[in-house]
């Protein structure tokens, strides 16, 4: 891509919708919302005569963010969506782990660790809880708990747990852009041992997503747009069927005409009720069972760096 482009970090809850990054992105890089700031931040850049690195600002636990900042590029004037890259996003919910066993690994190992970060929807929130098992599953930390900032359980709750269950420290691990507020004095030592990135770390990661973003413009010809689209679409899916209701909506997909869809991965169709499973071998099931399916992570594809 030929000509001056200039980064643009589009935030969300993990960022504190943008406040978290305006003193450490640097000048160079705009610093904005979705929807209306970032149309706005694109237009003026188009003025300027400067072309735009879109970059969602998610750690992993807000593939929406990706979804919907593809969506709003994707609906620009023809004209000002040339020469727009939207870059992989951030982070995944790997980097997060990582990053947060980097963070623990400084803590003594006679600490709890407070995982925290701010309360988003109920599946965002869930993943936070499935890092911080992650964490402590391949971690020296006995204890490991949870809290949302905005949410319950709220920080000073947590950090009255962690006391409750022994613990003679609590080592506050934020999993976003920000530090929290430390509550008061509740007879435990609390820290913080964030942030969960250095300024130099995020400068470097971000460095790194624009200059993907751009090789794989130059080598292929590929905006990101429309793999940006599909990053939220099996985020938290799990869903069941009540006996004699039928379901009309896709996967993550345009919904086929009638009841019946097919799932290639798992070999396996659903037609009315009953379903056959060929991987595994013809079985019934009752018409009143509920069946789930495995959450799939289009925005947790492997991203190079972790720092």
């Amino acid at each position: 891509m030929s000509g001056r482009c200039r980064l643009v970090a589009v935030c969300g809850h993990e960022a504190d919708g943008g406040e978290a990054l305006r003193g450490l992105a640097g000048p160079e890089t705009a610093v904005v919302t979705g929807g209306r700031e970032l149309i706005r931040a694109l237009a003026g850049l188009r003025r300027a005569g400067e072309k735009a690195c879109v970059l969602p600002m998610t750690l992993g636990r807000d593939p929406e963010l990706v979804a919907d900042t593809a969506r709003t590029l994707r609906a620009l004037p023809a004209a000002q969506v040339s020469g727009t890259l939207l870059a992989e996003p951030f982070g995944t919910a790997q980097h997060l782990t990582a990053w947060l066993r980097a963070a623990a690994g400084r803590v003594p190992a006679s600490a709890a660790l407070l995982v925290t970060a701010p309360t988003a929807g109920p599946f965002d929130d869930a993943e936070l809880y499935r890092v911080a098992h992650l964490v402590r599953s391949h971690g020296r930390h006995e204890l490991v708990e949870v809290a949302l900032t905005g949410g319950v359980p709220g920080l000073a709750e947590g950090v009255r747990r962690c006391g409750l269950l022994g613990a003679p420290e609590v080592a506050v691990l934020p999993a976003a852009f920000h530090l929290p507020r430390l509550p008061g004095a509740f007879g435990t030592a609390v820290t913080c041992a964030g942030p969960l990135l250095s300024r130099a770390a995020l400068g470097r990661v971000m460095a790194e997503r624009m200059a993907d973003a751009l090789r794989r413009w130059d080598e292929h010809g590929d905006d990101g747009i429309a793999s940006g689209l599909t990053a939220a679409d099996d985020h938290g899916h799990s869903h069941t069927h009540p006996p004699g209701e039928d379901h009309h909506h896709g996967h993550g997909r345009p919904a086929a005409t009638g009841h019946g869809h097919t799932h290639a991965a798992h070999g396996h169709t659903h037609a009315a009720h009953g379903h056959t499973h060929a991987a595994h071998g013809e079985h019934d099931h009752d018409p009143a069972s509920t069946h789930t399916h495995p959450q799939v992570r289009r925005a947790d594809r492997a991203i190079r760096s972790t720092v």
